[in-house]
């Protein structure tokens, strides 16, 4: 059984507009663990029962709602149609210049226009099926949407499966999840067309589609997936790459190398793990890198 989500925090901004709420996931996921992410919650009425403060003593309080019932899932999930990019205006909510969530600063992009990133996704479902997204939208667990720290809302991004080479468009309407080395929160029916739902998590490509320029695949499911690493840094001088490929190999992580730049591209030496074949793999490489004093690593391909 699901356990049950904690409380809705508002986002803390410097800004006079209404705080979005978010939905931090609680911890993060083991391969066979249950299906969706916990994701912490807080109702916005308890932040202007605390603004009112004295104002409101004595009103009686209101009746909580009737959550929403959720609808069972389609016949067929991969017959629901992607997200198909369109201009759309920045959303009014649930896009401050920064937000803080459980102690970490989060600045919100400017643009998603050349965003790509490698890392790992998770899904959530049926425990927030109806409740608002961080842009003020219902989340629709059945809907090709999306959770994300820092992308604009809404943003387009096709995300590719790693794993199985599957390739999904989302269209971002929230914000998470907010635990370590998770990169995006998938709706039901966008991780059910990745194929991630037993597992609960795994290892994506999450790409910035605009209107302006086409959405062109980079790999299809024809290939072989590409190999997988954990990148600690990235050092324009070799001396600096080589100190980190000490620290890393004295610190027990033996698998650690350098990859040298391809012949006449700019000179920048890859200290990267590896390869690593799942998320439990990466969650570990990552907490042993932290605590080696590299707390940005990053998922990349050959």
């Amino acid at each position: 059984m699901r356990p049950s989500p904690p409380a809705r925090l508002p986002i803390n901004a410097a800004s006079a507009r209404p705080a979005a709420t978010v939905r931090p996931a609680a911890t993060a996921r083991a391969a066979t663990a249950p299906a969706a992410t916990p994701r912490l919650a807080a109702a916005a009425c308890i932040c202007v029962a605390l603004l009112a403060g004295c104002s409101i003593a004595g009103r009686k309080a209101a009746p909580a709602p009737t959550p929403e019932i959720v609808p069972p899932p389609p016949a067929n999930v991969d017959s629901i149609p992607d997200a198909t990019p369109r201009r759309e205006p920045r959303s009014a909510h649930g896009n401050p210049p920064f937000y803080k969530v459980l102690g970490r600063r989060y600045v919100v992009l400017a643009t998603a226009d050349g965003y790509l990133e490698r890392g790992v996704a998770s899904w959530y479902g049926p425990t927030f099926h109806g409740e608002s997204t961080s842009n003020g939208e219902k989340y629709d667990m059945y809907g090709m949407s999306a959770a994300h720290k820092t992308l604009p809302l809404p943003t387009y991004a096709r995300v590719t499966n790693l794993k199985n080479e599957r390739s999904i468009v989302v269209r971002i309407n929230d914000r998470g999840p907010f635990v370590a080395n998770r990169l995006i929160d998938l709706s039901y029916s966008a991780a059910a067309k990745l194929d991630m739902l037993k597992e609960g998590t795994t290892l994506v490509e999450v790409k910035a589609l605009t209107v302006q320029e086409p959405d062109d695949l980079t790999r299809s499911a024809e290939v072989p997936p590409p190999s997988l690493y954990v990148q600690a840094g990235a050092f324009a001088d070799q001396r600096n790459a080589q100190r980190v490929l000490d620290r890393l190999h004295t610190g027990g992580l033996s698998s650690a190398f350098i990859l040298a730049p391809p012949d006449g591209k700019p000179p920048l030496y890859r200290v990267r793990l590896g390869p690593i074949s799942s998320v439990p793999e990466f969650d570990q490489l990552a907490a042993k890198l932290r605590a080696l004093g590299y707390p940005d690593a990053r998922l990349a391909t050959d």
